[in-house]
């Protein structure tokens, strides 16, 4: 194989360390902590776990959904919260629940286009944090009722094609496919199944 075409060969990106903090309640013990607060625990400890200094790491692409309220470039903050430092390029990604995941594709994108080495992907939200908006502040509520909007709903759980709420779409979506709830959780369904394959992974050494 040529040079040239060693060089557009793809590499394989590798996960090296994976942490998350833990299930927090709604309005729970972790509701004080800001969604950039959260990322930038689980940023830091993936760095110590995998023995990668900050400086090191060429992006940040995180996912989020409800950006209302978080201040400006909320990557960035939670970037600079774990210690990696200012000149580390952040980016933000929003594609609902998908969002965390659509940033883990980008950063192995990147890296099999050879474009990056080491890049931190993942998630961050606070759903206890949601702001509540007030249409019609702005230009002033001059006479009448006005409407206090949650922002959690409108933002994160609304379908605003369908006007429903997510949960509905997903009743929609089973019944639709006839998807039934075994196939999903039941012994030998979906949400076991990916369970029982990562733990198999890991087993024989497919996450070193």
């Amino acid at each position: 194989m040529s040079e040239n075409m060693a060089a557009l060969t793809p590499r394989t990106p590798c996960i090296v360390s994976a942490v998350r903090t833990p299930l927090g309640a709604f309005q729970g013990a972790l509701s004080s902590y800001t969604a950039m607060e959260l990322g930038a625990f689980a940023i830091r400890g993936a760095l110590e776990r995998a023995g990668v200094r900050p400086e090191d790491v060429d992006e940040v692409i995180f996912g989020n959904v409800i950006s209302a309220n978080l201040g400006q470039a909320p990557a960035t903050q939670a970037a600079l919260g774990a210690g990696l430092p200012p000149s580390t390029p952040c980016t933000l990604v929003n594609k609902v629940c998908s969002s965390g995941l659509k940033a883990v594709m980008l950063a192995a994108q990147a890296i099999m286009a050879g474009s990056a080495d080491v890049i931190v992907a993942g998630g961050m939200e606070s759903m206890s944090n949601a702001p509540h908006y007030l249409p019609g502040a702005r230009k002033g509520l001059r006479l009448g009722d006005g409407s206090v909007v949650d922002g959690l709903v409108k933002d994160g759980l609304w379908d605003p094609y369908g006007n429903i709420h997510m949960g509905s779409c997903a009743e929609m979506c089973a019944d639709r496919f006839a998807v039934g709830r075994q196939q999903q959780v039941g012994p030998g369904g979906w949400g076991p199944r990916c369970g029982w394959l990562g733990v198999g992974s890991w087993g024989v050494g497919g996450w070193n």
